[in-house]
């Protein structure tokens, strides 16, 4: 898996303070992407040990919340492994931090992977610039939604997170 950038200290991408991991790798391509440079899954630099320690060091701060990864798209069918792996280990490793995900898959398409049961909130769904407000939170456009996802593990249903 490649990546663009691990951002230290962010507070657009999720509830409070956070890290993100911006991976390589798209296939959406959706109209209009803020994001466009990251499709390329070659694109970037390898996420190696180094980086990893990079992010886990980021993550080591008191004043962090938890981590968001996004993209390009961390659920690209070749970031999967990495990234489910990756989930497992911060949980792990820092389970008082919580994690967020972006992706233009479905949750319909994805709840059953493994690794989802340990992701906090996933924003699903492609940007459709015909859905594009800047009162949707924390996501580009109203039909992408803001899951709870251990309350929708629970419950057998889509549980929005409350805004």
């Amino acid at each position: 898996m490649n990546y663009h950038n691990i951002t230290k200290c962010d507070v657009l991408n999720g509830e409070g303070v956070r890290v993100v991991l911006w991976v390589s790798g798209c296939s959406h391509h959706c109209k209009n992407c803020h994001n466009a440079v990251t499709w390329d899954e070659n694109g970037g630099l390898p996420f190696d040990e180094c980086a990893k320690q990079e992010l886990f060091d980021a993550l080591d701060n008191d004043d962090i919340d938890g981590i968001t990864f996004s993209g390009g798209d961390p659920l690209f069918l070749g970031n999967r492994e990495v990234v489910g792996n990756l989930i497992k280990e911060i949980v792990e490793k820092f389970p008082n931090k919580n994690i967020w995900l972006y992706t233009g898959y479905l949750w319909e398409d994805i709840k059953d992977l493994d690794f989802i049961k340990y992701v906090d909130i996933l924003i699903d769904g492609r940007f459709e610039q015909d859905k594009f407000s800047t009162k949707a939170i924390w996501r580009g456009s109203t039909n992408q939604r803001v899951i709870d996802v251990k309350k929708s593990i629970l419950g057998g249903n889509i549980v929005l997170h409350c805004e």
